[in-house]
């Protein structure tokens, strides 16, 4: 995963660094031949590299490899005729790091490294072990650094395809096999409704399709790119209720929202075997309340994260609510469905919670009037 802020921080520190070798040069030593030279080569360097990383999108990765190779070899040349521009060795690891594999980092670190103890040396009016030992020591630090941020990016983005897999993808081949199951069941005694089926679940893969395009580029749910939230979680096809007046949200919070919702309904129709699903959206002051209700067989809350399917839905309930300072609340037993409430504090809509009713709120406990979690049709 890209960390845009950290990939633009390196590229201003090089520039920074690069016109700071470049005064040096200036201010210390004739403008002669050599440092002319030098300064025609590191112009050509902040060229090379200005262009790679405005056609980053375009080069392809084979062509970003090549633009590699092309700055380390200006560096390296510029380095050798002025080495005060050694400093710019840091940023340039980092783009090491970013585009090759740890075996070709670790060589181009020791190629880095060894041209800054080779530059340290030339600057130096006589030698001392901390020339050598220092930049080493430097290297060693940025390459472990810096890894472990790629290793935290990937895991992140692992994570973030996970529960997206597991809200749209999941629940969309879920519906598409039961319209299929239906349509085989009477494909010979209805044959126009059995149509129906399909084309229904050929509709389902189509939107499927659609939200797995989306979410691989990272964009927010395709149904709230065309209708509001309500009408987002009315389509889903549960019983839906909208409580109080709706006021905008933040694109986060509705993706969110949305998500918990197909989350819930996917629970309940894989595991709950529920006749009645009631969602509940709620526009309080000071907070926006999800509350999703289902008739089915429920399940003990202590055994839900050893069970496949439903505690790993919960877990990632929770966590994408905890991303936007939400909580989620879960109140179910065997034989006497499932009570879900997500609520997400909005700082933007005009007042906060009183704090004696939240007092109150959080004395009553779960499933009290008051604690946000609805157990059904009142």
């Amino acid at each position: 995963m890209e960390r845009v802020w950290l990939n633009r921080a390196m590229h201003a520190g090089f520039f920074l660094l690069l016109a700071a070798s470049a005064s040096r040069l200036v201010v210390r030593h004739a403008m002669d031949t050599r440092t002319i030279v030098s300064l025609a080569v590191a112009a050509l360097l902040a060229v090379v590299y200005a262009g790679g990383v405005a056609l980053w999108d375009r080069l392809g990765r084979g062509g970003r490899l090549a633009w590699l190779a092309v700055v380390l070899a200006c560096w390296l040349v510029v380095a050798e005729l002025a080495p005060s521009f050694a400093w710019c060795a840091i940023p340039l690891l980092y783009l090491c790091l970013r585009l090759l594999s740890l075996r070709l980092t670790l060589v181009a670190a020791a190629v880095l490294t060894i041209a800054v103890i080779i530059a340290q040396i030339s600057l130096a009016d006589r030698f001392d072990p901390s020339l050598v030992l220092a930049p080493i020591a430097v290297a060693a630090m940025t390459i472990v650094i810096f890894w472990e941020l790629r290793k935290a990016g990937v895991m992140q983005e692992r994570e973030r395809l996970s529960r997206e897999i597991h809200d749209t993808l999941a629940q969309g081949l879920t519906s598409q096999r039961m319209l299929l199951q239906a349509a085989d069941r009477v494909w010979e005694s209805d044959p126009d409704q059995a149509r129906v089926y399909v084309r229904t679940a050929i509709d389902a893969a189509g939107e499927n399709l659609d939200e797995a395009r989306r979410f691989v580029r990272d964009l927010g749910p395709a149904p709230l790119a065309l209708r509001s939230l309500p009408d987002a979680i009315r389509a889903l096809g549960a019983e839906f209720r909208l409580e109080g007046t709706e006021y905008p949200l933040d694109d986060r919070t509705q993706a969110v929202l949305l998500r918990v919702a197909q989350g819930a309904l996917a629970n309940a129709r894989e595991h709950a075997h529920a006749d009645r699903v009631i969602v509940t959206l709620s526009y309080l002051e000071g907070e926006v309340t999800l509350d999703v209700y289902d008739d089915g067989v429920g399940f003990d809350r202590t055994m839900a994260v050893t069970r496949a399917g439903r505690g790993y839905g919960l877990r990632m309930m929770r966590d994408r609510l905890k991303e936007v300072g939400g909580t989620l609340t879960v109140e179910s037993a065997p034989g006497e469905g499932t009570a879900l409430a997500a609520r997400i504090p909005v700082g933007a809509t005009g007042g906060e919670t009183d704090p004696g009713e939240e007092a109150t709120r959080r004395q009553e406990g779960p499933g009290r009037k008051g604690s946000g979690v609805r157990r059904g049709p009142e």
